[in-house]
């Protein structure tokens, strides 16, 4: 199966060619992960990785286990938070692995570029991290008008301080870029080469959602919250044309969330209390 005829970078664009303060990103046609067939082997990729990581961690964490006199079981390993953070930083990085090779072995081109990575400058990173603060802010608003949410999986992997914070770093250092990375450039970039920025910001924003059911199973109205983060990440990818503005904002919002917590449990330290359990 092939991954479509790789074509040659596009020349320098004009100076002038610029879209909200970033110069303009190639056109679809000429990006990676624009075909069906792409398409089809990364998600393939996706769905053996996700089946493959966790083996590893459980089968590195029984090595290891009598070496360092670890107490709990492998069987046990599925409900602990680092074990489900340490599974799902195996699978992304044979995603980038994946991505890498694509990128560079198959289409030669530059990996950040041919991602849709451009380092921003001052002022376009202002403006990013200020569109991620206004999100939380809106987010916020909404959920007031929310009915009382029920309890929901993620409220389970804050079971400690130690916990909270891996969580955090993991939100803000770590998920961002990976799911920005799937979303908003290779999911991004096949429903534009297909049907244009307008269905690739809709698809890409109910996926985003739909990716995040099994976090917030139980606590439907959570899902149209995310619904609208994903709006706005997919909106700022479209005018942009570049993947680094809704890395930042996506960034920006997770930490502003992550920091609203921190305070409101006393530096993680009430979580049964405000999470609810």
């Amino acid at each position: 199966m092939s991954l479509g005829t790789p074509e040659a970078a596009p020349p320098p664009r004009p100076p002038g060619d610029r879209v909200e303060g970033f110069v303009a990103a190639p056109p679809a046609s000429r990006r990676p992960f624009t075909s069906l067939a792409s398409l089809v082997l990364f998600i393939v990729f996706c769905g053996a990785g996700l089946l493959v990581s966790p083996l590893l961690v459980t089968a590195g964490y029984a090595t290891l286990k009598p070496f360092f006199h670890w107490p709990a079981s492998a069987r046990s390993l599925a409900q602990n938070t680092f074990f489900q953070l340490l599974a799902q930083a195996v699978f992304y990085l044979f995603l980038v692995s994946y991505v890498y090779l694509v990128v560079v072995g198959y289409y030669r081109l530059p990996f950040w570029r041919g991602i849709g990575w451009k380092a921003p400058t001052r002022e376009q990173a202002a403006r990013s991290i200020l569109t991620g603060i206004a999100l939380t802010l809106a987010v916020a608003l909404l959920s007031l008008r929310m009915p009382d949410r029920g309890e929901f999986p993620l409220e389970k992997m804050f079971s400690s301080p130690a916990a909270a914070y891996a969580i955090a770093a993991f939100a803000i250092l770590i998920a961002p870029l990976m799911e920005e990375l799937i979303f908003r450039g290779i999911l991004f970039s096949f429903f534009e080469a297909k049907a244009g920025a307008g269905a690739a910001v809709v698809s890409t924003a109910v996926l985003f959602a739909a990716f995040h059911i099994q976090e917030y199973w139980g606590a439907w109205h959570h899902l149209i919250l995310i619904l609208v983060v994903g709006l706005t990440l997919s909106v700022t990818r479209a005018v942009t044309g570049w993947l680094t503005p809704s890395v930042i904002v996506h960034m920006t919002y997770n930490a502003c969330l992550m920091a609203g917590l921190y305070v409101g449990t006393h530096r993680f330290h009430n979580l049964p209390q405000v999470m609810g359990s």
